[in-house]
Parts: C-alpha cells; sequence; structure tokens
C-alpha cells in the first residue's frame, strides 16, 4: 500500500466519526450530567479537544490559506493559549499536574485522568497535520471514559484502567504501523514540505508545525537569517559531510540506500534546506520519522524527531511513565508483533533507511526535577518488562535495518536561552564544529599507541572528586596490526575529538564520580557509580534528602530500569578547543554530551559503541583494525542475543578540571601518564593544553 492510500484509508475511516465526535464534545462543554466534582475536568478537556477538531478542519487542504490570513502576533497569541495550561506559572492549577488532578479528583482518579489530560494534550500537532483519525479515536476514548461518569457517580478506578488499557492495546498496531512507514515513506512529508516550501523569511512558518514555540525558536530563525548563504551552505556541509563519512569509514555501502531520517530542531529550516540539498545529490530523500509524545511512545525520554523548547519540563517529567496504566505483558507482545508485521508489509523497502542526521540544540537552563508522587510509575515487574520490550523491539528492527549496514551523524548548536552572548557562542561552536580533523587524528594517535602498550588504564580525580578507576583492556595478539582504541574524528559525532574502545569487565574496577552533571537535560549531583568486574555494583547521588527517592532516579532515569549495568565505553575526550570555549562563556553545565564527552574521560554505562555491530570490522586510519569492539556481555549475542543489549548508552565525562591523571598500566606494572594534574604529557600532543 503506499502512503496515500494508507493515509486516505485512515481518514476515511475516520469519515462521520469526526464529526460525531467534534458535536458530543461541544454538548459535553455545557452539560450538568456528571457530579460537580468532575465537571470541571470534563468540561475543560472537552473544550481543548473541540478546538482542535476545529483547528483541524480549518487548516487541513488550505493550511498556505490559514497561515496567510493571520498576523505573526496573532499565530503566537493562539499557540501561546494552546499551551498555556501546563506552562509552569498555571501548572499549579493544571489538570497535567498529577499533584492537582488527585488533590481535585482523588488520588485514584485523578491518577487516571492526569494521564489521559497529558495524552490528549499531545494531540494538538496532529490538528496541524490534518490527522483527524488519532483526534477521532483519542475524542472516542474521551466520550467513553465521560459516559462512565455520567453513570455512576463515582465509577470505579479499574473500570477506567481497562478503558485506556483496551484502547492502547487495540490500536497499538496502527501507532506501530505509522511509525514504521514514516522511515521509508517519503509522500509523508509534512515536515519537508514545510523546510522546502515555505517562506522562511516569514517567520509564521514557524506555526505551521503546531508545536510550542518559544522565544528559542523565533530567535534563532531569525539569527539564521541574518547569515550569508555560503555560511548556512558551509553548516550544512559540515552535516552531511560527517554523515557520509560515518558510511565511509565503517566500509558501509551508501549506495545501496534511499532515505536519510532527518531530526532537527525547529528554527534551522534554512541549514536544512542546504541539508537537504547536499543529501538528495547523494541519492538519499529525506524523511521524518513520526515519535510521538504521547504516553504510547514515552513522553519526556528523549527528542521527537522535530524538536522544540518543552513548554515545561517539570510536566514531561511527571507523565514520562503513564504507560504505567496499560503496560503488561499482553499489551508489549502485541505491540511487538504490531512491529514485526509493519516492518513485514514495507518489505525490502525498509532495508532502504540509512539511518538519522541528527542536529541537536544546548543551552536552554538545567533542569532539576522534582519528585511527584502522585505520578504514575512503573512497578518492578512493569520495568523488567520494559527492558524486555526494549531488547525486543531492537532485535526487530535490527532484521530489517541492519545495524552492520546503517549509519547517523550528529552535530549540536547553541540556543538564544544560553546568554545575552548567544550569537559569539554560535560563531564559537561552528569553529569547534570544523576543527582540523588532520591535526586531531595526528595527536590521538600518538595517544593510542602509549594506551596500546597496557594492559589497564586508571584514571583519577584531584580535589573534590573521588574517581579511582581501573579499566581493563582486550590483549593485542597481534599489536603490529591491531588496536584497542579507535581514533574518532569528525564523522558520525561532531565535533572531532575522542579516542575510545570497549573496556574488558573482568579487571574493570574501582569508583567513578562527579561534582555535577547533565545527563539528557536532567542535572544529577555528586554522581557515584561504583564497579565491580566492569558491571555497576552501587550507585548514589544527591539530588533529594531521601536516599530512597536517589536511588529510584537512578534506576529509572540512568540504569533504564536495569538492576545494573556494564561499563561498555571508555573514551579521552581531546576537543579542549571545546572545553575552553565552556570555560570562556561558563557553560560548562550547557554542552550537550555530544562535545561535553569531547572535553574530558568519559565513560558509557550500557551498550558498547559498536552495539549490533560488533562482527563488521573497522579501522583507524593507519591501517590497525580495532579489535576492542565487543566485550564479556555484548559477546553474549552468540548464543542468546536477549542477554547482550541493554538497549541504553549514557556518557558520563570527567572535566579536565576534576582530572588527576590518567595512567596506563603495562604487562610489566611499569606505567605512563596520558594526562598528568589535567594536562596532556605524551610527546607531540602539547598543542592540546594550548587551550587549557
Amino acid at each position: 500500500m503506499g502512503y496515500q492510500e494508507f493515509w486516505q484509508a485512515y481518514r476515511a475511516e475516520a469519515g462521520e466519526r469526526f464529526a460525531l465526535v467534534a458535536e458530543r464534545l461541544k454538548q459535553i462543554e455545557t452539560e450538568e450530567t456528571v457530579a460537580c466534582r468532575w465537571r470541571g475536568y470534563f468540561r475543560q478537556t472537552a473544550a481543548f479537544l473541540r478546538r482542535l477538531c476545529c483547528l483541524e478542519e480549518e487548516i487541513y487542504g488550505g493550511a498556505a490559506k490559514y497561515f496567510r490570513s493571520k498576523s505573526l502576533g496573532q499565530l503566537q497569541t493562539e499557540n501561546r493559549a494552546l499551551y498555556e495550561d501546563i506552562l509552569p506559572q498555571h501548572y499549579g492549577e493544571s489538570y497535567g499536574n498529577p499533584a492537582y488532578a488527585a488533590k481535585q479528583l482523588g488520588e485514584g482518579h485523578g491518577k487516571l485522568l492526569s494521564m489521559l489530560y497529558a495524552d490528549l494534550r499531545s494531540l494538538i500537532p496532529y490538528a496541524f497535520e490534518g490527522r483527524n483519525y488519532e483526534l477521532t479515536i483519542f475524542g472516542e476514548l474521551f466520550i467513553e471514559i465521560y459516559n462512565c461518569f455520567e453513570q455512576e457517580e463515582c465509577p470505579e478506578e479499574e473500570r477506567i484502567r481497562q478503558i485506556i488499557y483496551w484502547f492502547y492495546h487495540d490500536y497499538s498496531e496502527i501507532f506501530t504501523e505509522i511509525s514504521v512507514f514514516s522511515q521509508s515513506i517519503p509522500e509523508m512529508d509534512f515536515y519537508v514540505r514545510i523546510i522546502m516550501d515555505s517562506d522562511l523569511s516569514d517567520l509564521r512558518y514557524l506555526y505551521r508545525y503546531g508545536l510550542y514555540i518559544s522565544d528559542n525558536q523565533m530567535k534563532v530563525a531569525e539569527f539564521l537569517n541574518r547569515m550569508e548563504e555560503q555560511e548556512i551552505q558551509a553548516m550544512a556541509d559540515t552535516y552531511t559531510e560527517g554523515y557520509r563519512m560515518g558510511f565511509e569509514v565503517t566500509g558501509k555501502d551508501l549506495s545501496k540506500k534511499k532515505y536519510v531520517d532527518l531530526r532537527y530542531p525547529v528554527g534551522f529550516e534554512r541549514m536544512m534546506r542546504a541539508a537537504v540539498g547536499n543529501f538528495q545529490k547523494m541519492g538519499l530523500q529525506p524523511v521524518v520519522s513520526r515519535i510521538s509524545e504521547t504516553s504510547f511512545s514515552g513522553r519526556g525520554g528523549g527528542s521527537p524527531s522535530v524538536s522544540v523548547s518543552s513548554p515545561n519540563r517539570q510536566y514531561d517529567f511527571d507523565h514520562k511513565s503513564d504507560k504505567a496504566v496499560y503496560f503488561d505483558k499482553a499489551f508489549v507482545e502485541r505491540r511487538l508483533e504490531g512491529l514485526r508485521t509493519a516492518y513485514e508489509r514495507r518489505g525490502e523497502t525498509a532495508a532502504l533507511y540509512a539511518g538519522p542526521a541528527v542536529v541537536e540544540t544546548f543551552g536552554e537552563e538545567g533542569f532539576q526535577p522534582s519528585s511527584c508522587p502522585q505520578a504514575c510509575q512503573l512497578d518492578e515487574k512493569q520495568q523488567k518488562l520494559n527492558v524486555y520490550a526494549a531488547g525486543q523491539s531492537m532485535q526487530i528492527t535490527n532484521q530489517h535495518i541492519r545495524g552492520e549496514e546503517r549509519s547517523f551523524t550528529i552535530i549540536a548548536y547553541p540556543v538564544p536561552e544560553i546568554g545575552p552572548r548567544f550569537e559569539e557562542i554560535f560563531a564559537r561552536t561552528v569553529t569547534v564544529n570544523t576543527l582540523d580533523y588532520k591535526l586531531y587524528q595526528d595527536m590521538q594517535q600518538k595517544l593510542i599507541d602509549v594506551l596500546d602498550r597496557g594492559v589497564a588504564v586508571r584514571i583519577t580525580g584531584k580535589g573534590g572528586n573521588k574517581t579511582d578507576l581501573t579499566v581493563a583492556l582486550h590483549p593485542l595478539e597481534h599489536p603490529a596490526r591491531q588496536t584497542n582504541f579507535e581514533n574518532c574524528v569528525a564523522d558520525v559525532n561532531i565535533p572531532v575529538g575522542e579516542v575510545f574502545t570497549t573496556p574488558m569487565l573482568k579487571g574493570t574496577n574501582g569508583r567513578l564520580h562527579v561534582t555535577q552533571v547533565y545527563l539528557n537535560g536532567i542535572k544529577y549531583l555528586d554522581l557515584e557509580l561504583d564497579f565491580t568486574d566492569g558491571m555497576v555494583s552501587r550507585y548514589s547521588c544527591r539530588n533529594f534528602s531521601d536516599e530512597r527517592q536517589n536511588l529510584s532516579f537512578l534506576k529509572e532515569n540512568l540504569l533504564k530500569h536495569h538492576d545494573t549495568l556494564p561499563l561498555g565505553e571508555f573514551a579521552i575526550g581531546t576537543n579542549t578547543t571545546a572545553y575552553r570555549m565552556g570555560l570562556d562563556y561558563q557553560i560548562q553545565d550547557k554542552l550537550p554530551i555530544l562535545i561535553a564527552e569531547k572535553t574530558g574521560p568519559h565513560f558509557a554505562v550500557g551498550d558498547t559503541c559498536y552495539s549490533w555491530s560488533e562482527d563488521t570490522p573497522v579501522f583507524n586510519p593507519d591501517g590497525k583494525e580495532i579489535v576492542a569492539r565487543d566485550n564479556e556481555v555484548s559477546i553474549l549475542r552468540k548464543e542468546d542475543v536477549r542477554k547482550a543489549y541493554y538497549n541504553c548508552h549514557t556518557d558520563i565525562t570527567i572535566p579536565y578540571g576534576e582530572l588527576g591523571r590518567v595512567t596506563v598500566i603495562c604487562q610489566d606494572k611499569s606505567t605512563e601518564d596520558i594526562i598528568r594534574d589535567g594536562r596532556y604529557v605524551v610527546a607531540g600532543t602539547e598543542a592540546l593544553n594550548e587551550p587549557l
């Protein structure tokens, strides 16, 4: 089935149901058929949903006319009104706040109805995309629950939960199908058409997404509009060339691929338009994966394909586990079966997917979440099931989009929220992203030559940093043609600047400590991880006064519900220019992992950098093969793939200012320092110290 038939079939199925839903919602706004206790919630939610239905009707098929008829100021006002209820200044009295919903509606009902409210709010972009099918079915879900409160003054919580459960159970196949199809159907081009067809000098185009548009998106778009065309093209060239090199350096055949998955922040459309032109010259058509913000896909767990500044990160955090309402083994198995079926329906087309090309942003104020006991949480059984589901999903995906055949690239730029020197920082970031990779390649090879003489590396902190960790290295049977460390330049991970390896787990022991770090946008205070034979054996932080809250917080957000994780990567980030940028502008805490990992030694908990492609030979520029692609966990894939992967990889960097030594330990127990007191001491790497 082609995209047009696929999509039109869903729109046709909505048909009369859409009109009936809109009419019923209108009635609910004024009815008095439910008890007073619930009336405010249902009236407010019905009015919001009907507003989305009206928007969809007004916009679909006539978007150009709709946006031409309104001024920029009108669109700004309407956009703010759509998201106003969950903005921080109003969140205290929003049904999107589980604590407020519990207070108004009772603990049990409040949790369920707040979860529902959040999923309904996630439909805003669908109204702008003309997706009346989703508006219809979610509207029907809301009406069915409303009917329960009409029939009984206080229906049992389990009855409400069951309605939500069967909704997601019944529609999981469709939600999954849309996500899979979007990876290889260019005709699902809603976002690409915004990039390619809009008058980017007219900032009204930003509101075509239906996403929350903050000053960050507005000011970035304004800033890029002032840049010269050659500057924009240079940014796009760095981004797309990194993607191409990712295939080249790993020996993967890009000519076999057809679709590149664009993932970008709103406001960067001018750069993305130039990038689309570059990709088309490579024979790649742009697609944009549909990653929804409903509980089905996970809210607040990562950036969607087209990203904006969150209207309220506490709201995202409070609702990140909403799927706990319906998440059980039967649901998971149905969803996995839907994933298999969707890929089988795509046939060979799925194999033409080349992988994501990602643009990230950084510079937003750090976020330290508050605990909300009334929010949905996965229980212990669901946590284990979540781990199982992630592993099975990755296996199914890898059967159709093989890891050893796909690649990616990722690059980051600041947003205006970073401070009044935004334009200076943006220019410095462009410099960091375009450093001479040959210069770094040569210096990094000198580091690797020393590292390859060792059987282990010891890393120690200084001052308040309590790190003392010994990392075991793979034995090199043929040192003349083998190496442990990859000489990483600016290809898949831009900017340049790291050497990394997969450590041996046995013999990797000690403590990793950072006084403060932001991981995936969340702040961690005094994070400590102890390793015993390469596995996390103890973890702690000081985010909350209650130690149990700290442990729960870490298990959910860092360990991703696993009881333990292996040390999947040890690396030395060499981009001291990026480190100096952080110091000069006092933005160390705002640098994204992508850049931060290049500013000192870092350690990744979870899978290795080579997960799902360990059997693909990888070589450094000097011709040596990188043999440290597996560890004792990942090699289990040859026996049982379910035991080999954790489906997470989180980098934790020790900044140079907290770093004592990085010391290579040789077979004969002799030692040689790579870094001493935060400075490089290997001959030929002195240039790395200049920015320090």
